[in-house]
């Protein structure tokens, strides 16, 4: 697991009789720009705080950088940059003095990606951060990360006060530091747009659980939607095919891969087939999250939750 930023074994936590995470194995590599989805309520800011040793996991253990999650949580938030969903920094300081005061406590601190931020997000570097509105808060909170120089950044639904314009901005930023600096990336959110546009990698997490661990690209080559009538045509689901809709003497498939093999396993057993198209990420997800069919080890690099 040397490859990997991010390693999770059987991770659980349970809330009384609510299982908020269950049987959690995440495998987030080095270097990689990781898209953490799902539904508000899935479990990703429990996930989130179990990783960064701010909550104790039930059962299952997680290692970040190599580190053991809570016996070395001090370790893991000296090399990662945490932006929570709820941003609270100390409200009688300006983001120019917050800056001031964070610098000291990071060797690798870089001011050139304050000046940076504070340019190209357009951020009030003079103004008092409680009287500042949630889209700043949120600003000032992703600049102060982005300057760390961290090893790992975790960003739990960072984008939601943004603007659609200082969203996209701050996307190629989050892009543009991966590709510089070689760090890791765990990006929490239900933006589907906003998470195919940069992610390497894409979790989908629901009720607790992980439905789907892939590249974006395996997605994207490999999901399909067959569309075939006939007679006696299968319905059940399998490791290929994670969800089957009935209309009659229709089918529509979901399949996760070799979907021209299986259309022509339809088409000998007599079944015509009307299409077999590409699936995207979020036809991909609503299909998963609706059907709450965990996928299974072979399908474009899933591995079971």
């Amino acid at each position: 697991m040397r490859d990997l930023a991010i390693a999770t074994t059987s991770l659980t936590k349970v809330f009384g009789d609510i299982h908020a995470v269950r049987e959690l194995n995440l495998r987030v590599p080095k270097g990689a720009i990781y898209g953490f989805l799902g539904r508000n309520g899935a479990g990703k800011t429990t996930t989130i705080k179990m990783i960064l040793g701010l909550a104790r996991p039930t059962s299952g253990s997680a290692r970040v950088l190599g580190l053991e999650a809570g016996k070395e949580r001090v370790a893991i938030l000296e090399r990662t940059a945490f932006v929570s969903e709820k941003k609270t920094l100390y409200p009688s300081l300006t983001a120019a003095e917050l800056v001031r005061f964070s610098r000291e406590f990071y060797p690798t601190w870089s001011d050139e990606a304050v000046q940076k931020c504070a340019q190209r997000l357009e951020i009030p570097m003079k103004q008092r951060f409680e009287k500042l509105s949630n889209g700043n808060q949120t600003k000032v909170s992703l600049m102060l990360a982005l300057s760390q120089g961290a090893d790992l950044l975790v960003l739990d639904e960072p984008t939601t006060a943004l603007d659609p314009v200082t969203a996209e901005e701050f996307l190629r930023m989050l892009a543009e530091d991966a590709m510089d600096r070689g760090s890791t990336i765990f990006f929490s959110s239900h933006q589907l747009e906003e998470l195919e546009r940069i992610a390497e990698y894409v979790g989908v997490m629901d009720h607790g659980e992980l439905l789907l661990q892939a590249r974006l690209d395996d997605i994207k080559n490999d999901f399909r939607l067959v569309t075939a009538s006939g007679i006696g045509l299968p319905v059940e689901k399998s490791e290929q095919v994670f969800s089957v809709e009935v209309d009659g003497e229709s089918c529509r498939y979901f399949v996760t891969n070799d979907a021209e093999g299986f259309a022509a396993e339809l088409m000998r057993h007599g079944a015509t087939i009307s299409q077999c198209i590409p699936l995207s990420l979020r036809e991909s997800f609503l299909q998963l999250v609706r059907k709450e069919q965990p996928c299974t080890l072979g399908n474009a690099g899933v591995r079971r939750a």
